[in-house]
Order: C-alpha cells, then structure tokens, then sequence
C-alpha cells in the first residue's frame, strides 16, 4: 500500500528487468469503515508523499506509467485530489513533466436510489435486500471500478493515473489487457501480485516483477532476500477471497481449477491454466459506509483465578447489571444504546469458535455506543465500578482488576459501519466513473 514503505533499490531493480508500469494500490477496507465514513485517510501525508516521490521519479525517468488505486486509503474523491496535490507539488520541485489523471469513483445516492427502483441493484451474501433509507444513510458511497476506466485513462495519454476505489486487481490488469494480453492469466497475474511481497517468503521485502504472456505468467520477487515458492503464489488465492479457485471481477470471473504452479528456479514460479469466464451482466461493487452513533470503550485486566474460571458467567451477570445501572441511574431506554464485551486472552479473536479456552489472564474491552458522546461516556461511567471490582455471582469477597489508564473512559467519537454489500449494473463499465486529465510542467 503506498505510504507503506518499501526498498527503493526494488523499484530499481524492477525497471532494469524492463517493467513496462509501476502499479500499487493505496488503499482498502481492510481497516473498518471509519476511513470511508470520514472521508480520511488512514496513512499520514509524510507516509503517502515519501512513497509517492520515489515512485514518480522513477517512472517519469523510465518513460512508464504510474497507477495508483484506491487512493486515500477508502477511494474517495478527497482521496484522490489529496494524492493529485502531492503529485503537483513533487512534480513542481523535482521539475517533472507529465499528464495526470484522476479518476472519481465517489457516488450519488440519489443517482443509486434511481438505479435501485429500477431493479439494477443487488444484494451480495448475507446482505439483504437495500433500501432507500440505507443509501441515504451513507456519509460516502464509492463504486469499484474494473479496469477500464484506468485503460481509458492510459488510451488518452496519462503517464500517471490516480484512482478511487477500484478491485485491488485493477491498476494491474489493465496494463496487461491494453497490452492484448488474455484475461485468464492477466486477471491470476494481478490477483497474485496485488500486495507485493506477500506473495513471497518475506512479506516485508517490497514488490514483485509479474510478466504476463499468451500462455500464462511469471513472478519474481525484487528483493534479493526473498523467493517465489509455488505454494507462495497459489496461496494468495485464499487472501480475502471466499473461494479459493474463483474471483469475481465486475467483467466476470478468474478460474483457477486447473492453474500449474511451477518453480523454475529457487526463486521464479510460472503458473499457467487460469481462464477468465466473461459474465452474463457487467456489475460494479457498491462500498458505502453510514454513522450509527457515538462510542466510548474501557479496558480492564483481570488476573483473578476465581473469575477466570468462571468468566462466560462474569460476563453474562456484568451485562445483567450495566442494563440494570442504566435503567434506574441514569434512565436511558435499552433501545438507546448497545454495549459489548470482549474477552481477549480468552475468545475475542474467534469468539464461539475459539478451541481454546485457557489463560492466566484476560483483558476486557467494554464498548459502548449510543446516539451522543454525552451517553455513551456516562453508560461507561456506570460500568466502571462493576469493571474494577464486580464478583462472581454469590462470591463472598471482592476482587480487583486493574484499568490501564485514569481516566478509565476513552471516547472514540463518531463510529461508523459498513452498509453497503452490493452490486451495481452500469450503462457501460466507465460510466459511473469521472476522468480528469491535466498536464504537469518541468519548469
């Protein structure tokens, strides 16, 4: 992800090996809903800038383009233009010449609205079926373009192009289409590489070379350090991906069932045998993210043997009572606010699913959110007592727990939640999408 950090001398090393682009993403929504919510970015200005300046001067020396995708961590429109800022003002220090393009992702919800009432709209598994309320509800909407907007772009001239959300693939693949190349292992190829150096031994190591042919592709880590094992590459296909052998692009679905995986030295494996099924309807994934209150959280650690051994009834007689001290104390409905409790060193992580139920010690994260700061923050207050010394049912002494911070309360501000888990049919596949070009001077 750009602002990530990486090795220069790997961006280096990958334009002697011929690279004909430079492509990264800049962002995704592995990281919740508030970046999208907020319109913010989840790197920093210094972090995003750093990467982008090296990545620039090297591809407007090499005479390639750059692109960009996801830009501003959630794809908004803020998030491109903060990015086409920096590549201004870098272009006017280091006295670069060359033509930009943003591309706008951002949507209307009335424009969807429109789009639902017409049956275009529909839900992906578990989501339901979409309503109205839910598209107005959203602070920020962004559509997932393919790679056709980005071809678009490259067709008109752009040296640099900056998207808003797109599928992690898409800055990829399209250099490989424009190029001829088949979908089968363009779309694999891009799949594979789309986070760099997880597809290798050393995570950390920085980017890969993919090269794409009629036949299929081949990956080559740019870090000295690391290697390509087949098992490296073929396993990206489960990196956020529900099915192992397919991936659903908005121009349809990558196969996978009969890909090869094969070394050809220590640290190169070629893969060969993916096809790409043209879908029946062209779709665009929705991502929209809406506020649902205020929060406030508390940490405790609890150390006692007695609660420990008992904690799932800790927690249930903790829960009666907060709902009990807010009724009477404070006198808030119980549909005015939710709270829950995460046990961690025993079953946050996995929850039901955990097979281990053993530890020493557990460290409680109480959330609570309601429709103001003001509540949330009091219905916490409530808690704490209960946090710091509350026995087991029927127990005959106190404990102690211990809060890392005094205060105990922590407010989050605004929380917001992902709404959106659906698609979208386009008129065409760019036309849900903006492109802007400008041109950079070297003076």
């Amino acid at each position: 992800m750009l602002g990530a950090g990486f090795p220069t001398a790997t961006i280096d090393r990958g334009i002697e090996l011929g690279a004909d682009a430079i492509a990264v993403d800049a962002g995704s929504t592995d990281s919740g809903p508030f970046y999208l919510g907020t319109g913010q970015a989840k790197t920093t200005t210094a972090q995003v800038e750093h990467d982008l300046r090296v990545l620039l001067l090297s591809a407007v020396n090499a005479s390639i383009p750059l692109l960009i995708g996801s830009c501003g961590t959630s794809g908004t429109d803020s998030g491109v233009n903060w990015i086409a800022g920096m590549a201004r003002r870098i272009a006017s220090e280091a006295h670069l010449a060359f033509t930009l393009a943003c591309i706008y992702s951002e949507q209307d919800a009335d424009d969807l609205v429109t789009a639902l009432n017409d049956g275009l709209i529909r839900p992906l598994a578990p989501a339901r079926a979409l309503s109205e309320a839910t598209l107005k509800s959203c602070s920020h909407i962004v559509g997932l373009m393919g790679h056709e907007p980005i071809s678009a772009a490259l067709r008109a001239g752009a040296d640099v192009v900056l998207a808003g959300r797109a599928t992690d693939t898409a800055v990829i693949a399209a250099v490989a289409l424009d190029h001829g190349l088949p979908a089968g292992p363009t779309w694999h190829g891009a799949k594979t590489v789309e986070c760099g150096g997880m597809c290798t031994t050393n995570p950390t190591a920085g980017g890969v070379l993919l090269e794409i042919d009629h036949t299929g592709f081949t990956v080559t880590p740019l870090d000295a350090g690391a290697a390509c094992t087949p098992t490296s590459i073929a396993a990206h296909m489960l990196y956020e991906n529900a099915n192992p052998f397919e991936l659903r692009e908005p121009p349809g679905t990558l196969d996978t069932t009969d890909a090869t995986y094969r070394a050809l030295d220590a640290r190169v494996v070629r893969v060969e045998g993916s096809v790409f099924e043209p879908a029946d309807t062209y779709t665009i994934k929705l991502e929209g993210s809406a506020p649902v209150g205020y929060e406030t959280v508390t940490i405790v650690g609890i150390r006692n043997p007695a609660v420990i051994a008992d904690i799932e009834t800790w927690t249930d007689f903790l829960t009666m009572l907060v709902d009990d001290r807010v009724s009477t104390v404070l006198g808030v409905a119980r549909d005015a606010y939710d709270f829950d409790v995460s046990r961690y060193g025993y079953d946050a992580v996995l929850g039901p699913l955990e097979p281990e139920h053993t530890s020493h010690e557990i460290g409680i994260l109480f959330r609570v959110r309601a429709g103001d700061q003001a509540t949330a923050t009091a219905i916490a207050k409530v808690a704490n007592p209960m946090l710091l010394h509350l026995p087991l049912p029927h127990a005959k002494s106190m404990p102690s727990f211990a809060f890392p911070f005094s205060p105990a309360e922590i407010e989050r501000g605004a929380a917001y939640e992902f709404v959106l888990n659906h698609t979208v049919a386009p008129a065409t596949p760019t036309s849900m999408f903006r492109t802007e070009i400008t041109a950079t001077s070297d003076a």
